[in-house]
């Protein structure tokens, strides 16, 4: 008699539980990354479905939001890579994601100047503000060095800060150039 792989024997993950708690996370991380809803809402399925297969090997050494952001990070940069991605310009549409709906008169500057980062300093700076993670957690879902994640992070607030200057002070009245 042939004995099933622990792996199959494993009970299977309650998905409903986890589509309700990280689905919303995902999805608009995967809209972040990629910039397209359709591609979004694919990359996000996609990456359910990974984690549907994957769950038994998941150890628990990291946070199960950090296990899950990391497959949704590698979904959305296999997507990034790919033929077809290469030969369509994707067009760029901040309209669609879920927090701008809800706030449609809100100014997109900060999240367009974001959206324009390099992607190792776009990815640490979404996960950081819009996941709401430590620098431990982007660490382990970056595969990087904490003190990578924290250079990275500074250079990305950097350039922002940089590039919004003028837009915005610390009084939140726009800044007047002195003559």
């Amino acid at each position: 008699m042939i004995s099933e792989p622990a792996a199959q024997s494993a009970a299977a993950p309650d998905m409903d539980r986890i589509v309700r708690t990280y689905g919303n996370a995902v999805l608009r991380m995967c809209f972040l990354y990629l910039k397209d809803t359709h591609l979004a809402e694919d990359a996000s399925q996609e990456t359910f479905l990974k984690v549907y297969r994957s769950y038994a090997q998941f150890d628990g050494s990291a946070g199960e939001k950090t296990w899950i952001m990391r497959i949704a990070i590698n979904v959305c940069k296999d997507y990034l890579r790919s033929a077809w991605n290469r030969r369509v310009n994707v067009v760029e549409a901040l309209n669609d994601i879920p927090v701008m709906q809800e706030y449609p008169h809100e100014d997109d500057t900060l999240l367009r100047e974001i959206m324009r980062l390099k992607p190792k300093y776009k990815e640490v700076i979404l996960l950081f503000y819009y996941q709401d993670m430590k620098i431990c957690e982007i660490a382990r879902i970056l595969d990087a060095p904490e003190s990578t994640v924290s250079v990275r992070l500074k250079r990305a607030r950097d350039q922002l800060k940089k590039r919004l200057e003028g837009w915005y002070d610390k009084e939140n009245e726009p800044r007047r150039s002195s003559d």
